[in-house]
């Protein structure tokens, strides 16, 4: 078996690529990823420079690992500047490191593919030996694995990876037939609240309009870039992608995408951005001219939701952050990541605060799942919606 090292997603094709990681999950296909290099929004410039690794085995690809070169902690929301603080404060570098992670895109899923499941743990070292190696040669601090999905946790906690937890808040398809029947479950309050920030939308006279990736047209494309970038600029920061990137997979992997466009008087107000994978509905990119009541959670959330039940799906992943979200239905579920840290040390110290933080996370989703709104047996259907 071979180890190869891609400096590009452009060095492999897109059949091979994409035959060991199917389309179930969006991110991880060589449409999504190759558009985010070919664009510029993934490069050494910016800080992400692309190390692939695929594993040979007699000719054939069967495995492989998107990899990339980091020198800051941005675009990858878990947080590990302070780690990156301590190694300076001893006179060490932290940057560069080594990143197992979809660039920008904190959605769980596989972080490596492997065309044989049941030696899972033994393609693992085998990466983790050539990454090692690249690590040791290179003066490289770490390497880091973000938002992997639990299936591939086992292997990764085989290794002797530290293993480090988080909380995003996803929602759940429980064989529901319509909107109404997911209101049903909440409780009273709640489904008021909900039916009333979806009334307030149409009231202002807004109209949602969902569009399917091969019928949106290039100026959709551009209006909904404008609210892309206004969203970044209204807190003061750059957006992380481009126009390019979005015409891209526009081209490439259309069938898999939904903007969502909110409407007023002819002209577009706002617009949501999401990705349809095999069973999880994945919400992802927002923006809007002016601020309209309750128009976020109907375009975000409640669209999102709606499409879920319409189509079958079993899960809505909306990303990161959003404790307002409980309230609309929306469940903590714990996320992980997996990190090997070079200096024996360090790594020590960074092992004792990781469990000291998992009782912190653990009581964090603990206490944010009490508040879900689903209702109580006493609770019943239909009660106080006016």
């Amino acid at each position: 078996m071979e180890v190869k090292l891609l400096d590009s997603l452009a060095q492999v094709d897109a059949v091979t690529w994409n035959n060991l990681v199917g389309d179930s999950y969006p991110f991880l296909r060589h449409e999504f990823l190759l558009a985010l290099e070919q664009s510029g929004a993934v490069s050494e410039k910016t800080g992400w420079k692309p190390k692939h690794l695929l594993l040979i085995n007699n000719g054939e690809v069967c495995a492989l690992m998107p990899l990339y070169l980091k020198t800051h902690s941005r675009g990858e929301y878990v947080f590990d500047q302070q780690w990156a603080n301590a190694f300076h404060q001893h006179g060490l570098a932290y940057y560069p490191k080594l990143l197992a992670a979809i660039p920008f895109t904190p959605c769980q899923g596989p972080r490596f593919a492997i065309k044989n499941a049941l030696v899972a743990e033994q393609i693992l070292r085998l990466f983790m030996n050539t990454i090692k190696q690249i690590a040791e040669q290179n003066d490289i601090s770490s390497w880091h694995c973000l938002f992997p999905n639990p299936v591939q946790l086992d292997a990764l906690k085989s290794a002797q990876l530290l293993i480090r937890e988080g909380v995003q808040f996803q929602w759940f398809n429980k064989n529901y037939h319509h909107f109404d029947g997911f209101l049903q479950t909440l409780s009273a309050s709640k489904r008021k609240m909900i039916k009333r920030e979806r009334r307030r939308v149409a009231e202002q006279g807004v109209s949602l309009h969902r569009i399917q990736g091969p019928d949106i047209s290039d100026e959709d494309w551009r209006v909904f870039f404008q609210f892309y970038v206004l969203t970044y600029l209204k807190k003061a920061s750059q957006p992380y992608l481009n126009l390019e990137f979005f015409q891209q997979i526009a081209r490439t992997m259309p069938e898999q995408l939904l903007l969502v466009l909110a409407m007023k008087n002819g002209f577009p107000v706002g617009a949501a951005l999401s990705f349809i994978g095999k069973d999880t509905f994945f919400g992802r990119y927002w923006g809007c001219y002016e601020e309209y009541d309750s128009l976020h959670f109907e375009a975000c959330y409640y669209q999102g939701i709606d499409y879920c039940i319409e189509n079958g799906l079993a899960k809505f992943d909306s990303g990161a952050q959003g404790e307002h979200k409980i309230a609309r239905g929306f469940e903590p579920v714990t996320t992980y990541s997996a990190h090997w840290i070079n200096d024996p040390q360090f790594a020590a110290a960074i092992g004792q605060f990781l469990d000291r933080e998992k009782s912190a996370v653990q009581l964090y989703r603990s206490e944010a799942a009490s508040y879900l709104p689903f209702k109580k047996s006493v609770d019943l259907p239909g009660q106080n919606d006016e």
